[in-house]
Formats: C-alpha cells, sequence, structure tokens
C-alpha cells in the first residue's frame, strides 16, 4: 500500500483532477487523500463568517458560487452538464446547516468544522466518482467515520489506537484496491466533525500510512520539491533533494510549508519515507524524508506571517518568571494560542504568536490575572537555518527588528512586516 495526497491547489479545476488520474495511472493499493478543490477552503471560511454575523444573503451567495465552481469542473470532466447525487446531497446538507438559527458563539469552533468540512467531503466526492467514470473501481471513505480524533475542534489530533480498527475496516477485504479520503477532517467521540488545523491534511495522509503500514508516502505539490526558501518571497531559492525527519520537523515548527507539523511523527515511529513530488511531472525525483539523509548545504529561510507581538509584565514588578509560566501558558491555551518564540527577561515575557480569533479575548483574560500586557500586531518571524555573516547583516539588523534569538546555526527574528 502506497499513500498520495493531493492538496486544493493540485486538483483546483478539471485539468488538475485529469492529472491525478495520470498520476494513478496503474496504481494498485493505494490510499489517496485529497484537499479541498482551490480556494474552497477559504470560500467556506466566509460562509462560517456569514453565520457568525446572521448574513443569510452572504452564506446563500457563497454558496452558490461554490455550486457554481464545482458544477463547472463536473462538467469539463463528464463532458457536458452532469448531476452527481452525492456532490448535490452534500450542497443540500450545507445549505441545511447554515440555515439554522440555532449558531452559539461559545460552539464556533465545532461550527467551522462542521461546515468548512463539506470542502473535502465534495472533492472526495467529485474525484470519486470521475476515477470510476474513467474505468478506474475506487472506494469512496468518509474519514469522519475512518479517524477518531481527541475532543477538540479546529485543531483536533487523532487517536491512532481508536482509528487503526475503522480505517482498517474500510479497506481489508474491499475487492477496490485504490481508496479515496479526505485530508483535514475526522470524527470526534460525541461524533461531531473535527477538523486538523490548516494544511492538516498532510497529517491525515501521515496516519492513514502509519494505520496502513504504507511502504511509502507522497505528497504532491505544485513545486520540484522541498525548497530552502518560498521562491514568492526569496526568489533564489533552490530545491534541497534529501532531509531527515528531525530537521523536518524543525522546520515545520518554525513555520516551513514544507509539512503539516505533526506529519513526521506517524511516519518516523514506522520508518516510512515521505517523498515530495512535483504534480506537473511525475517523472522528477522531487524530495525525500526519513530517517537519514546527507546534510543540507545551503542556509534555510522560512518567514512566518501574520504573527503579534505580547509582551507580558506583571505590575508590581514581583516578577520570577518560572513561578508565573504555568499560570500564563494555562490561559494562552484556554483560547488556543501557541508560542512560536519565547524570549524573557527579569520582568518581561515576550512572546510571538499568531494573529488567531481570540488573541483579544486572552489579552484581556491575563489583564484581569494581574499582568499588563503590550500587544503588536503586524509582525513576522523568520528563521534561517546555516545563516552566513551576509544574511546576518540582511535580516538580522535594523530598526525593524524587535527580538532576535542566535544560536550558532539559527537565528529567529521577530520584526516588523513590511508595509503591503
Amino acid at each position: 500500500m502506497k499513500v498520495y495526497k493531493f492538496g486544493g491547489a493540485s486538483v483546483r479545476n478539471a485539468d488538475g483532477v485529469r492529472n491525478l488520474l495520470k498520476i494513478i495511472g496503474d496504481e494498485r493499493d493505494l490510499f489517496v487523500i485529497v484537499s479541498a478543490m482551490g480556494k474552497t477552503t477559504n470560500a467556506l471560511e466566509r460562509v462560517f463568517a456569514g453565520v457568525q454575523q446572521a448574513d443569510r444573503q452572504a452564506v446563500a451567495a457563497e454558496i452558490a458560487a461554490l455550486r457554481d465552481c464545482h458544477a463547472t469542473i463536473i462538467e469539463e470532466l463528464w463532458h457536458g452538464p452532469v448531476r452527481l447525487e452525492r456532490v448535490e446531497a452534500f450542497f443540500a446538507e450545507l445549505e441545511e446547516v447554515t440555515s439554522r438559527s440555532d449558531y452559539n458563539p461559545e460552539d464556533a469552533e465545532l461550527w467551522y468544522d462542521r461546515i468548512v468540512a463539506f470542502g473535502e467531503l465534495i472533492s472526495t466526492t467529485i474525484i470519486s466518482e470521475y476515477l470510476a467514470y474513467a474505468g478506474v473501481p475506487n472506494r469512496w471513505v468518509d474519514m469522519r467515520r475512518a479517524l477518531v480524533t481527541e475532543q477538540r475542534h479546529k485543531d483536533a489530533e487523532v487517536d491512532l489506537a481508536a482509528s487503526a480498527p475503522r480505517l482498517r475496516a474500510e479497506v481489508e477485504g474491499r475487492p477496490e484496491r485504490i481508496f479515496v479520503g479526505q485530508g483535514f477532517i475526522g470524527g470526534a467521540p460525541d461524533g461531531t466533525t473535527t477538523t486538523l488545523g490548516r494544511e492538516g491534511s498532510d497529517y491525515s495522509a501521515a496516519v492513514a500510512a502509519h494505520i496502513l503500514d504504507a511502504e511509502s508516502m507522497a505528497v504532491w505539490k505544485d513545486v520540484d520539491g522541498v525548497l530552502n526558501a518560498d521562491p514568492k518571497i526569496f526568489p533564489d531559492a533552490v530545491q534541497i533533494a534529501e532531509l531527515n525527519y528531525l530537521d523536518t520537523i524543525e522546520l515545520a515548527y518554525s513555520g516551513a510549508q514544507i509539512i503539516h507539523p505533526r506529519t513526521i511523527k506517524p511516519l518516523q515511529n514506522k520508518n516510512i519515507p515521505l517523498y515530495v513530488r512535483p504534480f506537473g511531472d511525475k517523472r522528477k525525483p522531487g524530495t525525500v524524508i526519513r530517517g537519514v539523509s546527507a546534510p543540507v548545504e545551503v542556509p534555510i529561510l522560512i518567514l512566518k506571517k501574520d504573527q503579534v507581538l505580547l509582551t507580558i509584565r506583571s505590575r508590581d514588578f514581583s516578577f520570577v518568571l518560572e513561578e508565573k509560566f504555568a499560570a500564563i501558558f494555562s490561559l494562552l491555551e484556554r483560547y488556543r494560542i501557541k508560542a512560536n518564540l519565547v524570549h524573557n527577561s527579569a520582568v518581561n515575557l515576550s512572546l510571538c504568536v499568531d494573529d488567531s480569533w481570540h488573541i483579544d479575548q486572552a489579552v484581556d483574560a491575563l489583564r484581569k490575572e494581574g499582568f499588563d500586557v503590550l500587544k503588536i500586531g503586524r509582525m513576522e518571524l523568520l528563521t534561517v537555518r546555516g545563516y552566513t555573516d551576509g544574511l546576518w547583516q540582511r535580516y538580522a539588523c535594523g530598526p525593524q527588528v524587535f527580538i532576535r534569538q542566535a544560536t550558532q546555526s539559527t537565528v529567529r527574528i521577530v520584526r516588523k512586516a513590511e508595509a503591503k
């Protein structure tokens, strides 16, 4: 068994779906994980925002646009207007869910998961039915039933032990040898839909590879492999041929868009190699991630945008940081806020965090607990591994730099984002 994962950009249109078919080719014993098509998740987030604001007109308009977009893809794939009953059923269910009047702000994450999950359900239904239409027998798998997660919404972790018998039951003894399942989604113990965090489809694929004892996992992307930097930001980016698990985890933690941070552990536990390969040309080798690899000989630059810098201080200056850490981080966890960088002095604790939904609530709660909190928005976090003197001068100096942390090989810089 192999596991292939295709992201939303890869299947954003009919040509992308046809290319997926070409990549699958004559493969058998294949589990395919697919994301929502194109920018569908962004559109469904706007649907969710409309539900929050009780703006039914906006919700209806977004859903109608999504219907049209998917209908166009279906029409191009089938060479004419075709009605796919399961796709229609999912759109009808989405309309029913979003028209209900029992939305509760306290359950925002639950509602978010319930709504955005339709993107993956619809995309995999279209792809499964198209594969069958093209003569490739396959089985569609509802990952909400196959993957059991913790009782947590918007950023859930998969319970491998509970999920294993369910996913294996979907595969073992089936006449079809190609399986199509959704990335990004699972199901909580109470039966509600959960999501695994943005870009969580990689994690879904790794869990499937782990449970099914896959010989390998491949992520098909719109680049030739793993690059040492985002080419949209750093034009001189180059490809890295090999990485090991440990380096990949470090890079993912720093914000690299290589792979979802939780992806590596399920693969590492069973020594399953991960290939990052170009969707546009399956003949190219891409990048391989495994237990042992050749050393990386080029600097790696990772820019994490949309950050907020929080500086926290005790009002009475009796700030022994070790005594306050537990209270501060426990409160941040309550609001789903994770620190991407921690920097402390005798009286200040500075945290670089994602700009999330609940950031202002967390700041208010910290102030009620007796802390002064300074919040600075529009920040970004740059990590440079294997930095040179030239890179240090270029990125680690200047008035836009607020925090600089350096080791012998890595520097992490919190800086003001450039004006758009």
